[in-house]
């Protein structure tokens, strides 16, 4: 249903450095870049996009975007990146059952205060 979104960021050179390195461990890198925007995705379809030119842009509400891993070991591993980058522990890898059975994700903080999230479906 969602051909693809994006979300405003205060500072673009910063999240695209974080979102290059935790999007990176999940197989998902830059697709297109226009200084102003970045579109990251994979097979040269960008789905997921930053942008911002400096400017405010009126109140961000914290987003929640979840990321599909292939393995609860690529979950671990973007915790590991994400923490490694200075992000703030929402939630550390761990089994959801109240989510569905097999459900293994963990939460941290982006650099613009959103929710993002790495989750295998075991």
């Amino acid at each position: 249903m969602i051909d693809h979104f994006g979300i405003n960021c205060a500072d673009l050179p910063g999240a695209a450095a974080f979102y290059d390195k935790v999007l990176g461990v999940l197989g998902l890198t830059r697709q297109m870049d226009f200084g102003v925007a970045i579109g990251y995705g994979a097979d040269g379809r960008a789905q997921f996009w930053i942008g911002g030119d400096g400017r405010a842009m009126g109140p961000n509400r914290e987003v929640h975007v979840a990321f599909s891993a292939i393995s609860t070991e690529q979950v671990d591993e973007f915790f590991a990146t994400a923490t490694g980058e200075g992000a703030e522990v929402l939630h550390a890898p761990r089994l959801w059952p109240e989510y569905h059975p097999g459900y293994y994700g963990a939460f941290v903080r982006d650099p613009d205060g959103n929710n993002i999230e790495a989750v295998f479906h075991g």
